[in-house]
């Protein structure tokens, strides 16, 4: 298997933030599998992911409350609930291209641990953690809104419910329930692009793309609501 090839520049230039402490940085892409028996886990990265989670719900409750001065706190809350999750942290850690540079062991890294959503979203999570420790919240914020800020866009007009609302409309006809099908994925880890199939037995089917698997389905979701709309009002 090919060595990952770790490039600590692009990756700061990536997120916009220049470490003044290297170590620190260092400290935030150390997975515990990674340490010799003789250190303990407090020189992985696991109490930055600690903080990080944190310093992300701060400023994403910040961003939120600042582009949705409308919304009650629900709404906040489910919006919130969307950008925080692990799945989301894992997308923003491939597309700074966290995982070549995370340090894992050996075994770890043999196992596709580079690519494991659990390992990049923790990591994310602990860089997030190390930038605020090394510049404080304003760089931090600033960090998690240049890999955020377009997901507040994203999930803009309940776009996040697709999926449920295809579900609720499925049950409501009484049709089978949906189902997926990744069709293609390509790109490279930091930027891809996937294909996705939707089907509903009985009605139909249609595609979505995304640079995630999420993004993909719940366009795909989208894409067969408006067929379904479509017929309907042509019968």
């Amino acid at each position: 298997m090919a060595k990952a090839v770790r490039d600590l520049g692009a990756l700061q230039r990536g997120i916009g933030y220049q470490f003044v402490s290297s170590a620190l940085l260092e400290h935030a892409l150390t997975h515990v599998s990674s340490l010799p028996s003789t250190q303990t886990r407090l020189a992985s990265y696991q109490r930055l992911e600690f903080l990080g989670d944190r310093v992300l719900g701060l400023a994403i409750a910040d961003m939120l409350s600042t582009a949705y001065p409308q919304a009650e706190e629900g709404e906040l809350a489910r919006r919130m609930a969307d950008l925080v999750r692990r799945e989301t942290c894992a997308e923003v850690a491939r597309e700074w291209n966290l995982g070549p540079n995370i340090r894992l062991g050996a075994g770890e890294a043999n196992s596709g641990g580079r690519k494991r959503e659990t390992i990049l979203a923790d990591a994310c999570e602990a860089l997030i953690g190390a930038v605020f420790l090394d510049g404080g919240f304003v760089p931090a914020r600033a960090v998690v809104e240049s890999g955020w800020e377009a997901r507040l866009t994203e999930i803009a007009g309940d776009r996040r419910d697709a999926k449920t609302s295809l579900q609720e409309l499925a049950q409501s006809r009484k049709f089978t329930m949906p189902v997926y099908t990744e069709v293609s994925r390509t790109g490279p880890a930091h930027r891809m692009h996937f294909i996705i199939e939707v089907a509903v037995e009985a009605f139909g089917r249609a595609e979505g793309t995304g640079h995630s698997k999420r993004e993909a389905e719940q366009n795909a979701a989208r894409a067969l609501i408006e067929q379904i709309a479509q017929r309907e009002g042509q019968a």
